[in-house]
């Protein structure tokens, strides 16, 4: 019997102990499941929405921009940009091949780029694709490769409105012209939204938006695009037919100060700016280049002469036989006028005539005039580079100073500035502020009747003007002539500023117009840079290219001939503003 009691096993606790170890585990399981479920629950959750649910951009469309009828100049159109996950791509894998034809890139040059980025989670392979062939790189199903919607940039009107609108960056960022001015006003907000995305990052499901995308706000400028297809159209004739450096067309409208057209050669492409060699081509040189404006200034140096008092239009003036002496320096005429009148000294051009003028009144009042007609300043329009110009201080000119300023040299201009200072003369003396965006009628009703000349001298300076063009009043520039219409205008022609000085054959060509010159409308500004051949003079070369743009403007602007009653001048004034609330530029 002792003999079986010592035959039990020692290791009866082992079952226990089993029980025990089961009962613990089960314990640990129960207490991680309660911790998976209850005390990190949130936690758990944001780490596997980081893995699945992403937040994705809303792109924002940016404005239009239009033409003062409602005219798109800009536009954009919905494109797909494809992108990859170069850590989810084999770069030696067979698709590869295909997906660079696809995109047009060498598929050499893709593999390195792809294997150079295999720490990166996103690189663009091709920007602003149409969708139809995005879709065609998406259905090679190639793991990493992925799509994103974007907008992209149209110019309707290409190279004729390319100079005012300018461009836009790969990003949709204004580099250019209006593009670049009002940029935050074009640009818009971006929004987002939360989506779930699979393994290889496809959305299977969305989420909600966190953010609505803000539009841009559209921007409604004062050209009217039949007015800019016409003065770009007669603009780039000429300067192909003078073989000429550059050249520069402008209209402003008289009784808003609105400009309806602004051209320029050469021009650009805004579609293909990589086929752009010179980049002065983009620049828009009626607001960024400054000229001295030769004999178009005269009218300004007889404004002074009859706000002095010492002269009237029917002043005699004696020229003798086209020169003199100033200061040990000639000045001279094309030919010898000899007596003239003040309103001779127009019509002939005479640069004796002006220049005894104004060593009677002196240089004070001449730059007087000059700065109350907006020379010297920028004209506010807010385009970029837009220019100030040059007049020169009185009291550090001499007598040959004196006398060259009064027919166009020492101060300089942009073609901007000719067209609003002309615009005064054909306004009874009224000087509005320059506007490239279309005004409403409440801000045309508000625009300041800021008066500087009095209207008698402005229509005397009108007056003389149309003698320019007439050759019944002894004028020769009848290249200017309109059908049914009276012209004013003055001709200009300046030596161009070379290395040494003036260049004996480079010369700038201008012709400044009113039409029509019985009640104004419209003036217009014509500088044709360094014409090619026998002619240079600005009635040989620009005066035509004006007739062709204020024929044109005639009929398009509806306006009627001399000798048939004319309307109000609010007759044109309809829509909205160019763009309401726009910030100060």
């Amino acid at each position: 019997m002792t003999r079986n009691k010592k035959s039990k096993p020692a290791d009866a606790w082992r079952p226990a102990l089993l029980l025990l170890l089961m009962a613990l585990c089960i314990g640990i399981a129960g207490w991680k499941a309660v911790a998976l479920h209850v005390l990190d629950r949130d936690f758990l959750q944001e780490e596997g929405d980081a893995r699945t649910v992403r937040t994705v951009p809303l792109v924002a469309n940016r404005g239009l921009i239009t033409d003062r009828n409602g005219e798109p100049l800009a536009i954009s159109t919905p494109v797909k940009s494809i992108w990859a996950d170069p850590s989810e791509i084999n770069p030696r894998g067979e698709s590869i091949g295909e997906l660079a034809r696809l995109l047009e890139l060498d598929s050499g040059a893709l593999r390195t780029r792809l294997e150079e980025n295999r720490g990166r989670r996103f690189l663009y392979l091709q920007r602003h694709l149409a969708p139809f062939d995005a879709e065609r790189v998406l259905a090679l199903g190639i793991p990493g490769v992925y799509e994103q919607q974007e907008y992209r940039r149209f110019y309707p009107h290409g190279e004729i409105t390319a100079h005012l609108t300018g461009f836009n960056d790969i990003d949709d960022n204004g580099q250019e012209g209006m593009e670049r001015a009002y940029n935050s006003w074009l640009q818009g907000v971006p929004g987002s939204r939360r989506v779930i995305k699979d393994r290889r990052g496809n959305i299977i499901e969305e989420l909600n938006t966190i953010e609505l995308a803000q539009p841009g706000k559209d921007l409604r400028l004062s050209i009217d695009i039949r007015l800019q297809n016409l003065v770009y159209r007669e603009l780039k004739s000429a300067y192909l037919m003078r073989k000429a450096k550059a050249a520069t067309a402008v209209v402003i409208d008289v009784n808003t100060g609105e400009l309806l057209a602004v051209a320029n050669q050469p021009s650009y492409n805004p579609h293909n700016k990589t086929q752009i060699e010179d980049l002065s081509v983009t620049r828009n040189r009626a607001f960024t280049d400054i000229y001295e404006p030769g004999s178009t200034m005269k009218p300004f140096t007889i404004a002074a002469a009859l706000e002095s008092g010492r002269f009237t239009p029917d002043t005699v003036i004696e020229t003798g036989n086209g020169w003199m002496v100033v200061a040990g320096r000639t000045v001279q005429d094309l030919f010898g006028y000899g007596t003239l009148t003040t309103t001779g000294v127009i019509t002939k051009s005479s640069n004796v005539g002006t220049s005894l003028i104004a060593a009677e009144i002196g240089a004070d009042p001449i730059v007087d005039v000059l700065e109350r007609f907006g020379f010297g300043r920028a004209p506010g329009t807010g385009f970029p580079g837009e220019q100030d110009g040059v007049v020169p201080e009185p009291g550090r000119l001499g007598r040959h100073a004196t006398a060259v300023l009064s027919f166009g040299y020492g101060v300089s201009a942009t073609a901007v500035h000719l067209a609003q200072a002309y615009s005064i003369f054909a306004d009874e003396g009224h000087r509005k502020p320059v506007s490239l965006l279309k005004l409403s009628e409440d801000e045309i009703a508000a625009l300041p009747q800021h008066r500087v000349i009095s209207p008698i001298i402005a229509r005397q300076v009108v007056e003389m003007l149309e003698t320019v063009v007439d050759r019944s009043r002894g004028g020769a520039v009848t290249g200017a002539r309109i059908p049914f219409y009276k012209v004013a205008g003055k001709t200009g022609t300046s030596h161009v500023v070379g290395s040494s000085g003036y260049e004996e054959n480079l010369h700038n060509s201008l012709f400044v117009g009113l039409a029509p010159a019985t009640r104004p409308e419209i003036v217009v500004v014509v500088i044709v840079n360094e014409p090619k051949g026998d002619e240079h003079l600005g009635g040989q070369v620009a005066a035509p290219v004006f007739s062709g743009i204020a024929a044109g403007a005639m009929r398009i602007l509806n306006v009627p001939p001399d000798d048939a009653p004319r309307p109000e001048p609010s007759r044109r004034i309809s829509g909205q503003s160019g763009a309401e609330g726009l910030p100060e530029l």
